[in-house]
């Protein structure tokens, strides 16, 4: 068998040759293929993730580009990616996602004119404050306030002891709503969480929002939507129509569902660029965010949501209630050059005002090339091909996968995604089938499916957080880059991933990381 393989020079080859992970069956084609250049290169392959029967092509692929044209494809919609599914592992063995009630803590702790009680042992006021730490609020701006169960309140019952909370909380606080929360104990042991705060409602001063956050109801994910959700029936209706052309303002939902360490940094870049282009921003849900702003949410025009795991639900039931479209819901968020101007082409696209957008591209992109040809030009070709696995959430996680293929030529072996991505998967599914790639993909995975699947498949590098640099560690991958949160890098300067100056960011990263990884630990340099 004479085999094109690896990613050398070859000129004038045929071959037949059976690649990829799976078991083909009378698969014949016409390929030029590789991750670098081929001259005049003929072979007879059988590639993919994917069943194909009797399928005949000819692909062309230049610098990691492939555009598949397949003369009797049966769907043209097929997958071309497989989900990576585990035996007997129904449930998480090793979460690195936390659970619902971080999820609302890290709504409410957005908004600066409310409070959060929570009826629970004084444990899940870390959780609490983590949601908190996510924003960075002041400690002395916190309004929490927990009942601290104990075994006691679990067998006999701790009504009373929330009311009495409640109440302390109500008189302390002066807050305009107040959350009550219900965590696992809560749960657990049946509490009326919504019938008491009717009950209590005629005495408290502010307007109280029941929820139930037991860890049995989801994640954190989870959690923000439920948070999200109870902001709905505060937002304010237009009471006339709007006449003419309408004016140019948006809500921003879900900036917080972002493992960019400094989140607040990628917000800030996507406000002044609709800054740049006159797009008001009305309502951030929720960051630093008025109580007043949040009632005044229905004056917008569209949504924005920035995750791809969660939002999706809340931004459509404001469609429904408030007649606000839901706008950039069917692309990646901005990460990379490419998705970057994609991302700001859709928005002028929107808006009808194309023409103001190029400005912005143009020096975006003359940015990016002028700062790697200063300082990355020898050091852009060592990422060439480098079988990569990409662990992060939807939100950042599906424009890397654009970012690595095209603009570092990096093969993105492993998807594996801490989130479900109900409503984004069709996105990802897009830009896979786009760029030819055929990657193993895990959703909702925890830290146990992390480090199983980077000890099955074969990676040169794993991108992630500070966990799967020690699991990389571990398995003995040699480069693993700490980019997202929860990080070992110290972060004093906020820096966004979104963006053009975003891509230089999280190349920055890769670039030390990549440089450490080669370092000889051997040396004594004392």
């Amino acid at each position: 068998m004479e085999a094109v393989t690896g990613c050398t020079k070859h000129e004038n080859v045929k071959a037949e040759v059976v690649t990829g992970y799976a078991k083909h069956g009378n698969v014949k084609a016409e390929v030029v293929t590789g991750c670098a250049k081929h001259g005049n290169v003929k072979a007879e392959v059988a590639t993919g993730f994917t069943k194909h029967g009797n399928v005949k092509a000819e692909v062309a692929t230049s610098c990691m580009k492939r555009v598949y044209h397949s003369q009797t494809l049966e769907k043209q919609e097929e997958k071309m990616s497989a989900e990576t599914t585990f035996d007997n592992c129904n449930h998480s063995k090793d979460p690195v996602v936390g659970c619902a009630l971080e999820g609302i803590a890290t709504t409410v702790a957005g908004i600066k004119d409310v409070s959060i009680v929570i009826q629970s042992p004084q444990g899940c006021a870390s959780t609490v404050a983590a949601g908190y730490d996510a924003h960075e609020v002041d400690f002395t701006k916190r309004k929490v306030a927990c009942t601290r169960l104990f075994e006691s309140d679990i067998v006999m019952g701790a009504s009373e002891k929330l009311k009495g909370m409640i109440k302390d909380a109500d008189k302390s606080f002066d807050s305009k709503v107040m959350f009550v929360v219900g965590t696992c104990a809560a749960d657990i042991i049946g509490e009326d969480i919504a019938g008491l705060c009717n009950q209590l409602q005629p005495d408290i001063k502010a307007k109280l929002v029941p929820l139930m956050a037991g860890g049995f109801r989801g994640n954190a994910y989870d959690g923000l939507e439920m948070g999200l959700e109870a902001l709905l029936p505060f937002i304010k209706k237009r009471q006339t129509k709007r006449r003419g052309r309408k004016p140019r303002i948006v809500n921003i939902i879900a900036p917080q569902a972002n493992l960019n360490p400094t989140w607040w940094a990628d917000l800030e870049w996507v406000k002044q660029m609709l800054k740049s282009l006159r797009i008001k921003v009305q309502t951030v849900f929720s960051h630093n965010t008025s109580f007043e702003e949040l009632e005044q949410a229905g004056e917008a025009t569209a949504n924005i949501v920035l995750s791809h795991d969660v939002g999706y639900k809340f931004a459509r039931k404001m469609q429904q209630t408030h007649d606000i479209p839901l706008i950039l819901d069917d692309i990646p968020l901005p990460i990379g050059v490419n998705n970057t101007t994609r991302w700001l082409k859709a928005l002028a696209a929107h808006f009808k005002i194309d023409e103001k957008v190029e400005l912005i591209i143009k020096q975006g992109e003359e940015m990016v090339v002028d700062t790697l040809r200063k300082r990355a030009l020898m050091i852009i070709p060592r990422y060439r091909n480098c079988r990569i696995a990409v662990s992060a959430d939807g939100t950042l996680g599906i424009g890397l996968v654009r970012m690595l293929f095209e603009e570092l030529e990096m093969i993105p072996e492993i998807l594996l995604f801490r989130s479900a991505m109900p409503d984004s998967r069709s996105i990802l599914e897009r830009e896979l089938y786009s760029l030819g790639l055929t990657s193993h993909i895990v959703f909702s995975a925890d830290g146990y499916q992390v480090k199983q699947t980077l000890e099955e498949f074969d990676v040169d590098a794993v991108i992630g957080s500070a966990w799967e640099k020690y699991m990389a560690e571990e398995l003995g991958i040699k480069i693993a880059f700490d980019v997202f949160s929860p990080t070992n890098r110290e972060t004093y300067v906020d820096k966004p991933y979104f963006g053009y100056e975003g891509m230089i960011n999280i190349m920055e990263v890769i670039a030390n990381d990549w440089d450490r990884a080669f370092r000889s630990k051997e040396i004594n340099w004392t």
